[in-house]
């Protein structure tokens, strides 16, 4: 017998519960409390926030950690305009470095948790602490501004890995991005989301290669490209099959992926250095539409 994948479809579009939303909050709360606890951070101004998919209520693996980013205003990265340099624009030097603060979050998260539940990774700090049923990944950020020649800028974080680099994100652009394309397509943007992740997850169960190498994000980004009209269909495998039609199409080929952006609308989709290709997701599409069926 044909599985029916619209009853499949239907469960897999729906939001996270009332578990996760409070297990989110038990982590930021104890985050919070750490942070707030530290003679070390005292005195800085200092924003701890849900991030990732469980912020934007695309998360699906109901035992993944949750995302939680600990941002320091008080020193800020920048991007400038060319031709322009940081005097132009009132910027001096810094003297708190990004090391600094993530070896004293280190420190707030050790006092508060124990050293055993709190593991330094490259990027973030990975916590988990039984007696306070927290368990979370933990990026510390700089704030990040990217100027405009008017004086006005973009607001986003920055973090710097311990093994060198930089990675700039666009956490509330992103979320507010999301939320309105949810509203304009009936809420079936973030329910194909969820649909095409849990289908990654289950093709990559089963050993389908092409879905090995596709996150979770690159998910989210390729379906926020589809414009409004492919979605709001009577039935979800409707949607599900206009969505995967239209990325399959436009993934053949650069040029017609080549202004594609991530949710952000910020950075580029496919340009640059990513963790991921055009040709990867344009594989993974094609064994998503063979895998379901479809004809």
């Amino acid at each position: 017998m044909a599985r029916d994948w619209e009853s499949t479809f239907k469960s897999w579009a729906k939001g996270p519960g009332k578990t996760e939303d409070e297990r989110c909050d038990n982590a930021i709360r104890a985050i919070r409390n750490a942070i707030g606890k530290s003679t070390a951070l005292k005195g800085r101004w200092i924003e701890v926030f849900l991030q990732g998919s469980y912020r934007n209520r695309v998360n699906v693996r109901q035992n993944s950690d949750v995302d939680v980013g600990i941002v320091c205003h008080d020193v800020f990265s920048y991007c400038l305009p060319q031709g322009t340099t940081a005097e132009q624009f009132g910027i001096s030097p810094a003297t708190y470095t990004y090391r600094q603060f993530k070896n004293e979050v280190e420190g707030a998260l050790v006092d508060h948790f124990g050293r055993q539940a709190v593991h330094r990774g490259n990027k973030a700090f990975d916590v988990t602490a039984n007696s306070y049923r927290v368990e979370a990944d933990v990026a510390p950020f700089f704030e990040h501004r990217r100027y405009s020649v008017s004086g006005g800028y973009d607001e986003g974080v920055e973090l710097r890995p311990d093994r060198g680099g930089r990675i700039i994100n666009w956490p509330e652009q992103h979320y507010n991005n999301g939320v309105a394309k949810n509203s304009l397509t009936g809420r079936r943007y973030k329910r194909v989301v969820r649909i095409l992740k849990r289908l990654c997850i289950e093709m990559d169960d089963q050993g389908i290669a092409a879905a090995k190498p596709i996150p979770g994000f690159l998910i989210e980004c390729l379906v926020w490209n589809v414009p409004n009209g492919h979605f709001g269909h009577l039935t979800y495998t409707a949607d599900v099959r206009a969505v995967l039609v239209f990325l399959f199409n436009n993934t053949m080929r650069d040029k017609e992926c080549w202004d594609w952006v991530e949710v952000s609308h910020l950075k580029y989709l496919f340009r640059g250095q990513k963790p991921w290709t055009r040709s990867q997701a344009h594989e993974f599409l094609s064994a998503a539409w063979d895998y379901l069926g479809f004809e």
